[in-house]
């Protein structure tokens, strides 16, 4: 392999490496402008959209012993990649092919784990990660604020009840 085909390979490898999930996405049709707008709203969310060539990608990701991917790299590919949330990234997909009809998800990879189309779609569907863990903490919470006004209720009975016999027993004036 030439030498500028064995950086793009590494350059590629390198951004595998540095995302816990790879999502591929077919965008035959789309125009520029698009495009640069999809790139935008993915960079919000922290992921990364890059064209890449299918035996480069190919390549990277059998050298990352990642799944198989040969039935999803056909035609124009693309690469989503991220930091952190496939959530948000599979959610941002799903909402600009709504608006635009492209770019259609082929297949995707989390934690070394395949997913299909239909799987990502799933993921789209999800609350994001920090609505997630907003109700896990007030499940969490739940338990604890019934613990506490229970051993709070004898004393608060107990504070009424003096309250209402030193009520009877002052003078009405």
């Amino acid at each position: 392999m030439r030498p500028e085909k064995t950086f793009i390979v590494s350059d590629i490898r390198e951004k595998l490496q540095a995302s816990p999930y790879l999502l591929i996405v077919d965008f035959t049709g789309m125009k520029v402008p698009h495009f640069e707008s999809l790139r935008t709203r993915l960079d919000g969310v922290g992921a990364r959209l890059d064209v890449v060539r299918n035996s480069f990608l190919r390549i990277a990701a059998t050298d990352l012993s990642m799944p198989e991917l040969s039935e999803s790299l056909t035609g124009q590919t693309a690469m989503v990649t991220g930091e952190s949330d496939i959530c948000a990234a599979a959610k941002t997909l799903k909402t600009f092919a709504a608006e635009f009809k492209l770019p259609k998800v082929r297949a995707g990879v989390l934690d070394n784990a395949a997913l299909s189309a239909e799987q990502v779609n799933d993921l789209a569907e999800l609350p994001s990660k920090d609505v997630l863990r907003a109700k896990l903490l007030g499940l969490l919470q739940t338990p604890a604020s019934s613990f506490v006004r229970i051993l709070n209720e004898p004393a608060a009975s107990l504070a009424r009840v003096l309250k209402a016999k030193a009520d009877a027993q002052a003078p009405a004036a």
